[in-house]
């Protein structure tokens, strides 16, 4: 997989066990399942007891990011690129080793191959790694056979956790950027339709500070130019853009998109269009079938961006001309409800086309099919959700099973509140870990030595006081609630003064937010968001 250097020295990254996810066109696609790291140093003595800390922390770093779910490589078959842009490339360019020619935004171990890379003899081991989601499954449908495939690829640029990295940067690249590509295959024909996510492409940040819900702020830089930069490149590597925005229109939600619409106003960019839809108000009260409004409205242009068709003779019947770019404020769950529905309607037609069914019949009417779709589409959702907000996708019981159930919506309560706990408490680490592992931070030789380490930061007294006091004053209120008193008036007194203690110690984190949560340190907040 590599090699990184830590302070004790240079490690080699080493994938041991992998899992066959299935094959596209006779090429094995494998999901790494199991990683190993190992030193090239055979003791630590050339270490200071710090230096020793550091590289555990780091260690674990590295380790915390390979123990991410959802890594995959072929050593064959390139699966950083969409069939239309494999298509388009030369003979030269298809003979290249494939650490050569993948898609850089999607090789996400691409800073730990450098090293690797420089030795011709090795170039056959080094294989480029994509995360995101890979689902390969061979259906029968209306008694033929087809592959239906899902690849969704997570960029490098600008990645990170869910409040530590969010809209753009300067360079043009946005967070939680997400290719989507969606391909069937039937009798040596292939059809694909490809969309993307991506964060609001404005210069913005949220930073967590213990609320539920940090109000998000618009940053004083030129927007009209980071939009330049971001849909120049999206232009010209996928064609004409739809902006599909869901995000509410109140609120802090509310201030960005219309903040989006007056920039785009500016913009003038005649291949890019604005379609805004409030998801929230619009499927108010469980009206979910309000989200047809918006299919329709997208319906012309879905038409004419098309999709794209080859068969096994190498000339392609039909380009994708342009895509849909959908965001709401994580590019995590209303994002994903909408592009699979989109995914739907094309999937509906390339079935079509292939000669597969009927013309005008729809995917309802293959049940077995239906429930296949819907159970990838809701895995993949949950897959980019794990990654960048640490835990399942919300709404996913609407894309399982099409309908909003009771049951989805304590799921998404749940899942809600653990996202609230890992965005303040742990994501701070983990955002650390992807900027070590994709090289936005390096370890310096003789750190904590001949320079100072990061990591060795002092903590205000109230970030180890306060929260012991609120778990001790937790912990006795509700031993007072929970044990037999003969003295009510005594039991009530000891409950009320510990109720008071953790009040005060939650109004004291509350009022000092920032200082509570768990902040990245490699790469300080300043350089990150700016």
């Amino acid at each position: 997989m590599g090699v990184i250097r830590l302070t004790a020295g240079p490690y080699l990254i080493v994938i041991t066990q992998k899992e066959k996810v299935g094959e596209i066109r006779g090429h094995m696609i494998w999901k790494v399942k199991a990683t190993q790291l190992h030193s090239y140093k055979r003791t630590m003595f050339h270490l200071t007891e710090k230096q020793n800390r550091d590289n555990s922390v780091y260690l674990s770093m590295v380790e915390n990011v390979l123990r991410t779910e959802n890594y995959y490589f072929s050593s064959t078959y390139d699966i950083t690129h969409s069939l239309q842009r494999l298509h388009n490339t030369s003979p030269e360019f298809i003979s290249m080793p494939l650490h050569e020619r993948a898609d850089a935004r999607f090789m996400w171990n691409g800073h730990v191959l450098r090293e690797l890379t420089q030795q011709a003899e090795l170039a056959r081991y080094c294989l480029p790694v994509l995360h995101g989601f890979v689902s390969i499954n061979s259906p029968v449908v209306n008694n033929k056979s087809v592959d239906y495939i899902l690849i969704s690829r997570r960029s490098v640029y600008r990645a990170g956790t869910r409040f530590n990295v969010r809209g753009l940067d300067n360079e043009g690249q946005v967070a939680n950027f997400v290719e989507t590509e969606q391909i069937v295959i039937h009798n040596d024909t292939s059809c694909s339709f490809v969309q993307t996510r991506g964060s609001i492409p404005l210069y913005w940040s949220q930073r967590p500070n213990l609320k539920y819900m940090p109000q998000a702020q618009l940053r004083s830089q030129n927007h009209i130019e980071g939009l330049q930069r971001h849909f120049d490149d999206q232009v010209f590597r996928y064609g004409d853009q739809v902006i599909v925005n869901l995000v509410n229109s109140k609120g802090h939600e509310g201030r960005l998109e219309k903040a989006l619409a007056n920039t785009l106003e500016g913009f003038k960019k005649p291949r890019v269009r604005y379609e805004y839809f409030d998801f929230h108000h619009e499927c108010r009260k469980m009206r979910w079938d309000r989200l047809s409004v918006l299919l329709s409205r997208l319906e012309e242009t879905r038409k004419q961006f098309g999709y794209f068709v080859v068969s096994s003779d190498g000339i392609p019947s039909s380009l994708q001309e342009g895509v849909f770019r959908t965001n709401c404020m994580d590019c995590l769950d209303r994002t994903n409800v909408v592009q699979g529905m989109l995914g739907q309607v094309s999937l509906e037609e390339q079935l079509q086309v292939l000669g597969v069914t009927d013309k005008h019949r729809k995917l309802e009417d293959l049940s077995q099919f239906k429930s296949l779709f819907n159970n990838v589409w809701a895995d993949n959702a949950d897959a980019i959700s794990k990654q960048y907000a640490g835990t399942g996708a919300l709404k996913t019981d609407f894309t399982r099973k099409g309908k909003r159930t009771q049951v989805g919506m304590m799921m998404d309560g749940w899942n809600s509140m653990i996202r609230y706990f890992k965005n303040n408490f742990g994501d701070g680490f983990r955002q650390d870990s992807i900027d070590l592992f994709l090289g936005n931070y390096e370890v310096e030789e003789n750190e904590g030595v001949a320079r100072p380490s990061p990591l060795q930061t002092d903590r205000d007294w109230k970030f180890y006081a306060i929260p012991v006091i609120f778990l001790i004053a937790m912990a006795m209120c509700m031993i007072s609630i929970l044990l037999p008193d003969e003295h009510v008036s005594e039991q009530l007194m000891y409950v009320l003064f510990w109720g008071v203690a953790s009040a005060v110690s939650v109004a004291v984190m509350y009022r000092y937010g920032s200082e509570f949560v768990d902040q990245p340190k490699l790469v300080h907040t300043k350089v990150k968001t700016d």
